[in-house]
């Protein structure tokens, strides 16, 4: 029997809403993927944080579950998990409506995975957003990326063209680059946290948590600087 995608770490009785966290990985491995591998770990800290912003008891909070470490080309098999996540997650709580929340790989992933009818925003950490990637998906969608200015292993340079494509594509989509952020979001740790557990608290309730600095990068012309 196949393991399940879907791996839920908040079940509430009657949710009316859902965040997906999806971690990072490596560009080429077929390694099985593990919930103590750091990349899946890194993670944890966002959900804590997203449960405490969020503060409700109507939230389904989850990660997806990887068979895989790698990205693997054409294969994109961490995207392929993300849609069964969300199609477990459909099949457990209904046509909720689902923001995506993923880092680096697991940003790409998100992205890509954003076309999917229930999911209604990314929050997009340090994605790896190479050339061509496509955005067709993204229209009507809502989308934040972060990313550091001193991230050396995918390219903020990248993300900034990829929001601007986007943005073209109909998507509501802006950037905020941090501040001496590196890719592993330890530097400085609580303004990733903050930041984007208070973007996906925005993008679960608009009117209920309005977010002023995503309604700046959305804006803006260029990627926002966040001190």
């Amino acid at each position: 029997m196949s393991t399940r995608a879907l791996l839920v770490r908040h079940r509430p009785r009657r949710p009316t809403a859902a965040v997906l966290v999806l971690h990072g990985g490596r560009a080429e491995s077929r390694q099985a993927a593990r919930p103590w591998q750091l990349a899946a770990l890194r993670m944890r800290p966002f959900l804590r944080a997203v449960a405490a912003v969020t503060d409700r008891d109507d939230v389904l909070l989850g990660q997806v579950r990887y068979r895989r470490r790698g990205w693997n080309g054409a294969e994109a098999d961490p995207l392929l998990d993300a849609g069964r996540a969300l199609a477990e997650l459909r099949e457990e709580a209904g046509a909720v409506p689902v923001v995506l929340l993923g880092h680096s790989m697991g940003g790409r992933a998100a992205l890509r995975a954003a076309g999917a009818e229930q999911v209604r925003g990314v929050v997009a950490l340090a994605p790896w957003c190479p050339p061509g990637e496509p955005v067709a998906q993204l229209r009507d969608r809502r989308v934040l990326v972060l990313h550091g200015d001193r991230d050396r292993v995918t390219d903020p340079r990248e993300s900034a063209a990829y929001v601007l494509r986007a943005r073209a594509a109909g998507a509501h989509a802006g950037m905020l680059l941090v501040d001496g952020g590196d890719h592993a979001m330890l530097r400085p740790r609580g303004r990733w946290h903050d930041t984007a557990s208070a973007a996906v608290a925005h993008l679960l309730a608009p009117e209920a948590a309005p977010s002023p600095l995503f309604a700046a990068a959305t804006r803006a012309a260029e990627p926002q600087v966040l001190r």
